[in-house]
């Protein structure tokens, strides 16, 4: 069990909110990999793959019947990429590449130009370049060796903007700040902190997710440098207790918020093993039986003697609850149905995640 300390530390206000207007986009394209050694897709299982090769080749003055390609060097991907605010035409941006044909891997493979569409249709950026693959695959006539994700990869800097979103930051009258995790003493602590700095009340708590700040009252200022300076004060965060369980890799995660009530637990588990093991009957020689397979099943049920009941006291900080949680015994697997039993008693006081 992995105690997780949310201590109202004092973090950057930049650290625990967004700021309307700021924002990205995220891009998408349809392109081509060439380059790879014998690890593409195969055309006839992807014809998406054949006719944008054909297409490609068309484009470049290469006239080519689709029986003529035979290529298994060349793969189709979905590039993606996320445009970050206030990007300007020329900058260079990420892009991840990943396939959607029967291609192998990408390693080796270089992505032909892709333009990149956002959500209104329109052109942004077009990516090209060198991929970087994230994994291996080896593969024989009887046995094939996969290691990561060879089907993906990432092209640093792979991407020119070619077309800015247009955004007048200077004309904004006020700023509003987005919490992360919408909590009403975090934005209280929000509003307070920068009134303070700024010696005058600007800053007006909306809801539990949103600060607006009335900067204007400042006179004719530059909203970037206001929003530079208030970005940079130190604010206390609060959240809800909460505990975490990963089903899948079997851990528990816990806030220094979470308690416990005084509560009794009894753990044991139940295992039914069941088996198949066929004997095969065979007649005796030149009688006129047959061969036949008889089935045999065994099955075996037994019971762990379990914990007995145990009690875990009402605890007041993290650390005894950890500690009388400890004292039960059971692995972290069996752990994660006591805390959900002791949650559906009524007695663990925090929001329970299940992922």
């Amino acid at each position: 069990m992995l105690p997780l300390h949310t201590a109202a530390a004092p973090v950057r206000l930049k650290d625990l909110a967004d700021f309307d207007g700021v924002r990205g986009n995220d891009l998408v394209g349809y392109g081509l990999v060439v380059g790879l050694d014998g690890t593409g897709d195969s055309l006839r299982n992807a014809p998406f793959t054949e006719e944008m090769l054909a297409g490609l080749l068309e484009r470049l003055g290469v006239n080519v019947t689709d029986d003529a390609l035979r290529s298994k060097n060349v793969a189709a991907v979905v590039v993606t990429a996320a445009l970050p605010p206030f990007a300007r035409s020329g900058s260079r941006i990420d892009v991840s590449v990943s396939t959607i044909g029967d291609a192998k891997s990408l390693l080796g493979g270089t992505l032909v130009m892709t333009p990149l569409k956002a959500a209104d249709g329109n052109i942004y950026a077009v990516a090209q370049g060198s991929i970087i693959s994230g994994g291996v695959s080896i593969s024989g006539d009887a046995a094939r060796v996969v290691e990561g994700v060879p089907t993906a990869g990432k092209i640093p800097v792979g991407a020119r903007v070619e077309r800015e979103v247009e955004f007048d930051f200077a004309a904004v009258q006020n700023i509003r700040i987005a919490l992360r995790n919408a909590d009403f003493t975090t934005a209280t602590r929000i509003e307070d902190a920068i009134n303070r700095d700024f010696n005058r009340r600007l800053a007006v708590t909306q809801d539990s997710g949103t600060v607006i700040v009335e900067f204007r009252q400042l006179g004719e200022v530059n909203p970037a440098r206001v929003l530079g300076r208030i970005e940079n004060l130190m604010i206390e965060p609060e959240n809800r207790a909460r505990v975490v369980i990963d089903h899948k890799a079997g851990t528990i995660v816990m806030g220094e918020q979470v308690r416990i009530s005084r509560v009794a637990v009894s753990q044991g588990s139940l295992t039914l093993r069941v088996s198949e093991a066929p004997m095969v009957s065979q007649p005796n020689p030149f009688a006129a039986g047959k061969t036949v397979t008889v089935p045999r099943t065994m099955a075996e049920v037994r019971e762990e003697p379990g914990i007995g009941f145990a009690e875990v006291s009402g605890e007041t900080n993290l650390s005894d609850l950890v500690e009388g949680l400890n004292a039960l015994g059971v692995r972290p697997r069996d752990m994660i149905d006591i805390l959900k039993s002791i949650h559906a008693a009524g007695a663990l006081h925090a929001d329970l995640v299940v992922e």
